[in-house]
């Protein structure tokens, strides 16, 4: 029988942490994997101290969806309202997550920090922590929730909330718009709106995630995850495979990019093939993102390091994934226009079985960060200018996605781009 962990810090250590929230005006709870099992005991603790709750990617599933003051994730995958309540909280309660980009944290002694872990050695690693609690998640809260006085004072997180919807808009918006290529965001926007109760999800350390994090809504009892430490390709193929495994009665769609599903994927439909008869629910949906292109770092080159895509280490060979899965006897769709996709999903949620939707996306769609930073902007300008082969269409695509989006500092990256190619020169 396995130990319990239902670990719980002295009771003059909780009285501390809830002297600490009680105090707070501008609350944050940063919830992460560790949190799993303790949905209702955040919830409480959020609607005790008026707070507003990011989640890390790997916590998604903790906090449902349709929280109003649950803002998703942070960072590059997350979103404006996440960024915005870092920017100005005042307190921030860290619960079972190692959320890694310190840069997107509040800067140092801006905000009061606790954080709860079963990791000693996470405390205080990614933030100046005033009060570290060792214990479980569940059982940490429970405990310390006598201790807490429940606010009156909604506003912040009814400002979270309004934020919120506003975002939502623009992730419609930024799905809708329509590109040259099926545009990669409407295909999991739609996938969204048709998750059935008590779907796994799960995706690639790609552009998969942007995806994912910005576009998928996991609703009370569905789960979803991906590669949180190693954060690298291949992972939502043998994921998903291990969630049907575990769960064999709930629905299962693996989110993967081309570039993986040849690395690992392809060979996992066999494993797939082999087992899918004693499963109570054979039905397993893989979307396969057919874009020919190993498209984050593709991306990561033109805004971290202002270099332009070089093909010999990004193109990724062309291959009929749809006919794939149908020599082995499963359902394959070939998704090619934005307005197919809604029927696409409904054919592969029909289908009591295996189904692979091979979408032929653009590359050229821009993973964008909630807030676009001068540094990302004038980076992807350099890299244009330094001649990246598919200029044209990067600058048409990110075109509309800022546009979109409502930004207009890219303009005058350009400038300062060209600026600085003539200084070269």
């Amino acid at each position: 029988m396995a130990p319990s962990t239902a670990i719980t810090p002295p009771d003059e250590e909780l009285k501390k942490a809830a002297a600490i929230l009680n105090a707070g005006k501008k609350v944050v709870l940063m919830v992460g994997h560790g949190a799993n099992g303790a949905t209702d005991e955040v919830l409480k603790v959020a609607e005790l101290t008026g707070a507003g709750i990011i989640t890390a990617l790997r916590g998604k599933q903790v906090v449902p969806s349709d929280v109003p003051y649950h803002t998703q994730q942070l960072g590059l995958l997350g979103s404006r309202p996440s960024l915005e309540m870092i920017k100005d909280c005042d307190t921030l309660l860290l619960l079972g997550t190692n959320y890694p980009y310190a840069q997107f944290l509040p800067k140092t002694g801006q905000a009061r920090a606790i954080q709860v872990d079963l990791k000693p050695e996470q405390m205080g690693l990614r933030y100046p922590t005033e009060l570290n609690l060792w214990g479980d998640v569940k059982a940490t809260l429970t405990a310390l929730m006598p201790y807490l006085e429940a606010t009156t004072d909604l506003e912040w997180q009814q400002g979270v909330s309004r934020g919120m919807v506003e975002w939502e808009q623009e992730m419609t918006a930024q799905a809708e718009t329509e590109y040259e290529k099926l545009n990669p965001r409407l295909v999991f926007h739609e996938l969204n709106r048709r998750l059935p109760p008590q779907s796994i999800v799960t995706c690639d350390a790609g552009t998969t995630a942007d995806w994912y994090g910005h576009h998928i809504r996991l609703r009370r009892g569905m789960m979803g995850d991906l590669s949180g430490l190693l954060a690298t390709m291949l992972a939502a193929m043998p994921y998903a495979t291990a969630a049907k495994f575990a769960y064999p009665e709930r629905p299962v769609i693996c989110t993967i990019g081309d570039g993986a599903f040849q690395m690992l994927g392809m060979n996992e439909l066999i494993t797939i093939k082999k087992y899918m008869d004693g499963w109570d629910n054979p039905q397993f949906i893989i979307l396969v993102l057919h874009n020919d292109d190993l498209e984050q770092v593709s991306w990561e080159m033109r805004t971290e390091d202002g270099n332009p895509l070089w093909d010999g280490s990004q193109d990724v060979q062309s291959v009929d994934y749809a006919g794939y899965a149908e020599l082995l006897g499963f359902k394959g769709i070939r998704l090619k226009k934005g307005d197919d996709v809604g029927a696409a999903w409904d054919e592969a949620f029909a289908h009591r079985g295996v189904t692979l939707i091979d979408a032929y996306t653009s590359k050229n769609v821009p993973p964008l960060p909630a807030h676009i930073s001068l540094e990302y902007a004038v980076n992807t300008a350099k890299a244009l200018l330094k001649g990246d082969p598919e200029e044209g269409n990067v600058i048409v695509d990110s075109a509309k996605a800022l546009v979109t989006e409502g930004v207009s500092r890219v303009k005058g990256a350009l400038h300062i781009g060209q600026d600085e190619k003539e200084k070269d020169e």
